[in-house]
């Protein structure tokens, strides 16, 4: 497969409406799901973006973020039959799927985070991804942009360049001049005050 990140100029969606595209991509699951391996090359060429997209939103990290893609796909190919156009869209069944994936790959690689981000007595272990998860899943976009106006400007000018901007860590610190450790903590508490600001239980 292609890595997602890095497509050929043909691999991106095309200028479709969204009805076209979710009857091309209905069609082509149908396909898929008699084991048409053309049919499952187009698939992929027309929504490997969105999905790596969804990846690296949650995951941040663009290696985890193409494995997880991988994984998705794969999950397509074996799962193609069960999908139901009567519950929803070709596109929506995918990035559910997508959304899915990324947080078990967080919730799998979990201890190791853990333990990178150890650093400081007093560190209180948040899972700041799985913050970011159920704040983007279960809140609308005006409640998160209220919210972001609660932090501090260090905060929020870190957690707008990691979960918007889509930088990693070590990119944030290398942006805003400030050490690796420090912007974890910023957007650590960054995510925690908004969680509390959105009654995120």
């Amino acid at each position: 497969m292609e890595t997602p990140n890095a497509p050929n100029p043909e691999a991106a969606a095309p200028p479709a409406a969204p009805a076209d595209v979710n009857r091309r991509l209905g069609a082509l699951l149908g396909q898929i799901a008699n084991g048409d391996q053309a049919a499952f090359a187009e698939f992929y060429q027309l929504t490997s973006r969105r999905v790596f997209g969804m990846a690296r939103r949650v995951l941040i990290d663009a290696e985890l973020s193409e494995d997880t893609t991988q994984e998705v796909f794969l999950q397509v190919w074996q799962n193609a039959a069960k999908f139901n156009a009567d519950a929803g869209s070709p596109l929506a069944w995918l990035m559910t799927i997508s959304h899915r994936r990324a947080v078990d790959k967080v919730r799998s690689s979990q201890s190791a985070t853990d333990r990178e981000a150890r650093y400081g007595a007093s560190s209180q272990e948040i899972d700041h991804d799985s913050v970011s998860d159920e704040v983007g899943s279960r809140l609308e976009a005006e409640a998160v942009v209220r919210c972001l106006d609660t932090l501090t400007d260090t905060q929020q000018e870190s957690v707008r360049l990691a979960y918007y901007g889509g930088l990693t860590y070590r990119e944030v610190a290398e942006r805003l001049n400030a050490a690796v450790p420090t912007i974890k903590s910023r957007i650590r508490d960054g995510l925690i005050r908004l969680k509390t600001c959105l009654g995120v239980s």
